[in-house]
């Protein structure tokens, strides 16, 4: 493994963990946080599905056992990641990752949802009631990375993790 990829990783959860402390919406027994997506997609973008779904992994973790998160950030967040780094791969398009974290956390992750808020949470809530919160998550956070992403904050990324031959990708 490159230890650049892997601090790069550790960085990205260090933001995402202190910033959960600053920006969330709560939904019911769900916390929305759409800084969650915009690491996804960048780290998907940056560095490919493995980081990606490590550093959901990450957050997800540490934000549960500092008490800004809820059990369901994990379905949420690494399906995201997952089918965000995957259609990517694929398209080698921002678009791609975008819509890979929408349908991955929007969909996926909201409906693997309910099994863990019902058994691990004891919420009643229906098999549907978390693809609203999900969504609106998602999408905000997809909208904050594609501007970071056209930004050119990636070519910076990219220049110091010597990827320079990625940057082709960025317009």
């Amino acid at each position: 493994m490159n230890t650049r990829k892997l601090a790069y990783t550790a960085i990205f959860i260090a933001v995402g963990v202190l910033s959960a402390h600053l920006v969330y919406i709560p939904i019911g027994i769900a916390k929305c946080f759409p800084l969650q997506h915009v690491i996804n997609i960048l780290l998907a973008v940056l560095l490919g599905t493995r980081y990606s779904i490590s550093a959901a992994f990450g957050i997800s973790l540490l934000r549960n056992i500092l008490g800004t998160g809820s059990l369901l950030a994990f379905p949420g967040s690494m399906v995201g990641a997952a089918l965000a780094g995957l259609v990517y791969k694929k398209t080698n398009s921002i678009w791609g990752a975008i819509i890979g974290e929408v349908i991955g956390t929007g969909f996926f992750g909201a409906l693997l949802a309910y099994p863990v808020a019902k058994y691990f949470v004891g919420s009643q809530v229906g098999a549907f009631f978390f693809i609203i919160p999900f969504l609106v998550s998602t999408v905000g956070g997809s909208i904050i990375a594609y501007f970071l992403y056209k930004a050119k904050v990636m070519n910076y990324l990219y220049e110091n993790l010597g990827l320079a031959e990625k940057r082709k990708f960025i317009r």
